[in-house]
């Protein structure tokens, strides 16, 4: 949620929902921000500390920056299913593409994890390849965000993996079985580089980092 907020995310309502946080010394407040009006967004603030805040000249408003993770559960279901949906899209307009997605059999235990959850330690490799409000310049010249990023990595021993990145934070399931040994190994013989961003999605070839 607190992501939605500082990035300015709208729900499917085209709603940013609101986070709470603390105007100083303790006056519990929430902070709203907009996506269609003439103002960017409003805190709501106690009557208490209205009066404080024109008493001493203002006051110091925090807000969390962070926020309670989803479970690992949560995070691999999600991961299994956009797996799945990236790689029926892939095979889309290739023939026989849709029917290898709903027969394959060495697809059938991520299909069932991301349907049912029934295997509770299915393992995803998280981490961190830059930050959250790192900028880029784009072919335009205009400075952008990278709100979300993914592809599939087919390894050289023949393992799949799905590998997405939001706003940052990099997220890879193994298509295969529960297992993320194989990514590790990958990264290990890449010098930690991000399959996002080295052949041809390298990142140069299309954007350049703005602090550059």
């Amino acid at each position: 949620m607190s992501l939605r907020f500082h990035q300015a995310i709208p729900n499917k309502r085209s709603l940013i929902p609101p986070i709470s946080g603390m105007l100083s010394p303790a006056f519990p407040v929430t902070a709203y921000r907009y996506t269609k009006r003439p103002f960017v967004g409003m805190i709501d603030v106690p009557s208490d500390a209205v009066e404080h805040i024109f008493q001493n000249d203002g006051g110091r408003l925090i807000l969390p920056i962070g926020g309670q993770p989803p479970s690992d559960k949560i995070i691999s279901r999600f991961l299994a299913k956009a797996a799945v949906e990236t790689m029926a899209q892939r095979l889309l307009d290739t023939s026989g593409g849709i029917d290898y997605i709903v027969d394959h059999p060495e697809l059938d235990p991520i299909r069932d994890h991301a349907r049912r959850g029934n295997i509770p330690d299915w393992p995803h490799h998280s981490r961190r390849i830059y930050d959250m409000n790192e900028t880029w310049i784009d072919e335009f010249g205009s400075e952008v965000q990278m709100v979300h990023e993914s592809d599939i990595l087919q390894t050289a021993w023949g393992e799949y993996f799905f590998v997405l990145a939001i706003f940052g934070l990099e997220l890879v399931i193994n298509y295969g079985g529960s297992e993320i040994e194989g990514y590790r190994r990958w990264l290990l013989e890449n010098n930690g580089d991000s399959p996002l961003h080295i052949g041809k999605n390298k990142v140069n070839s299309r954007l350049r980092r703005a602090t550059s």
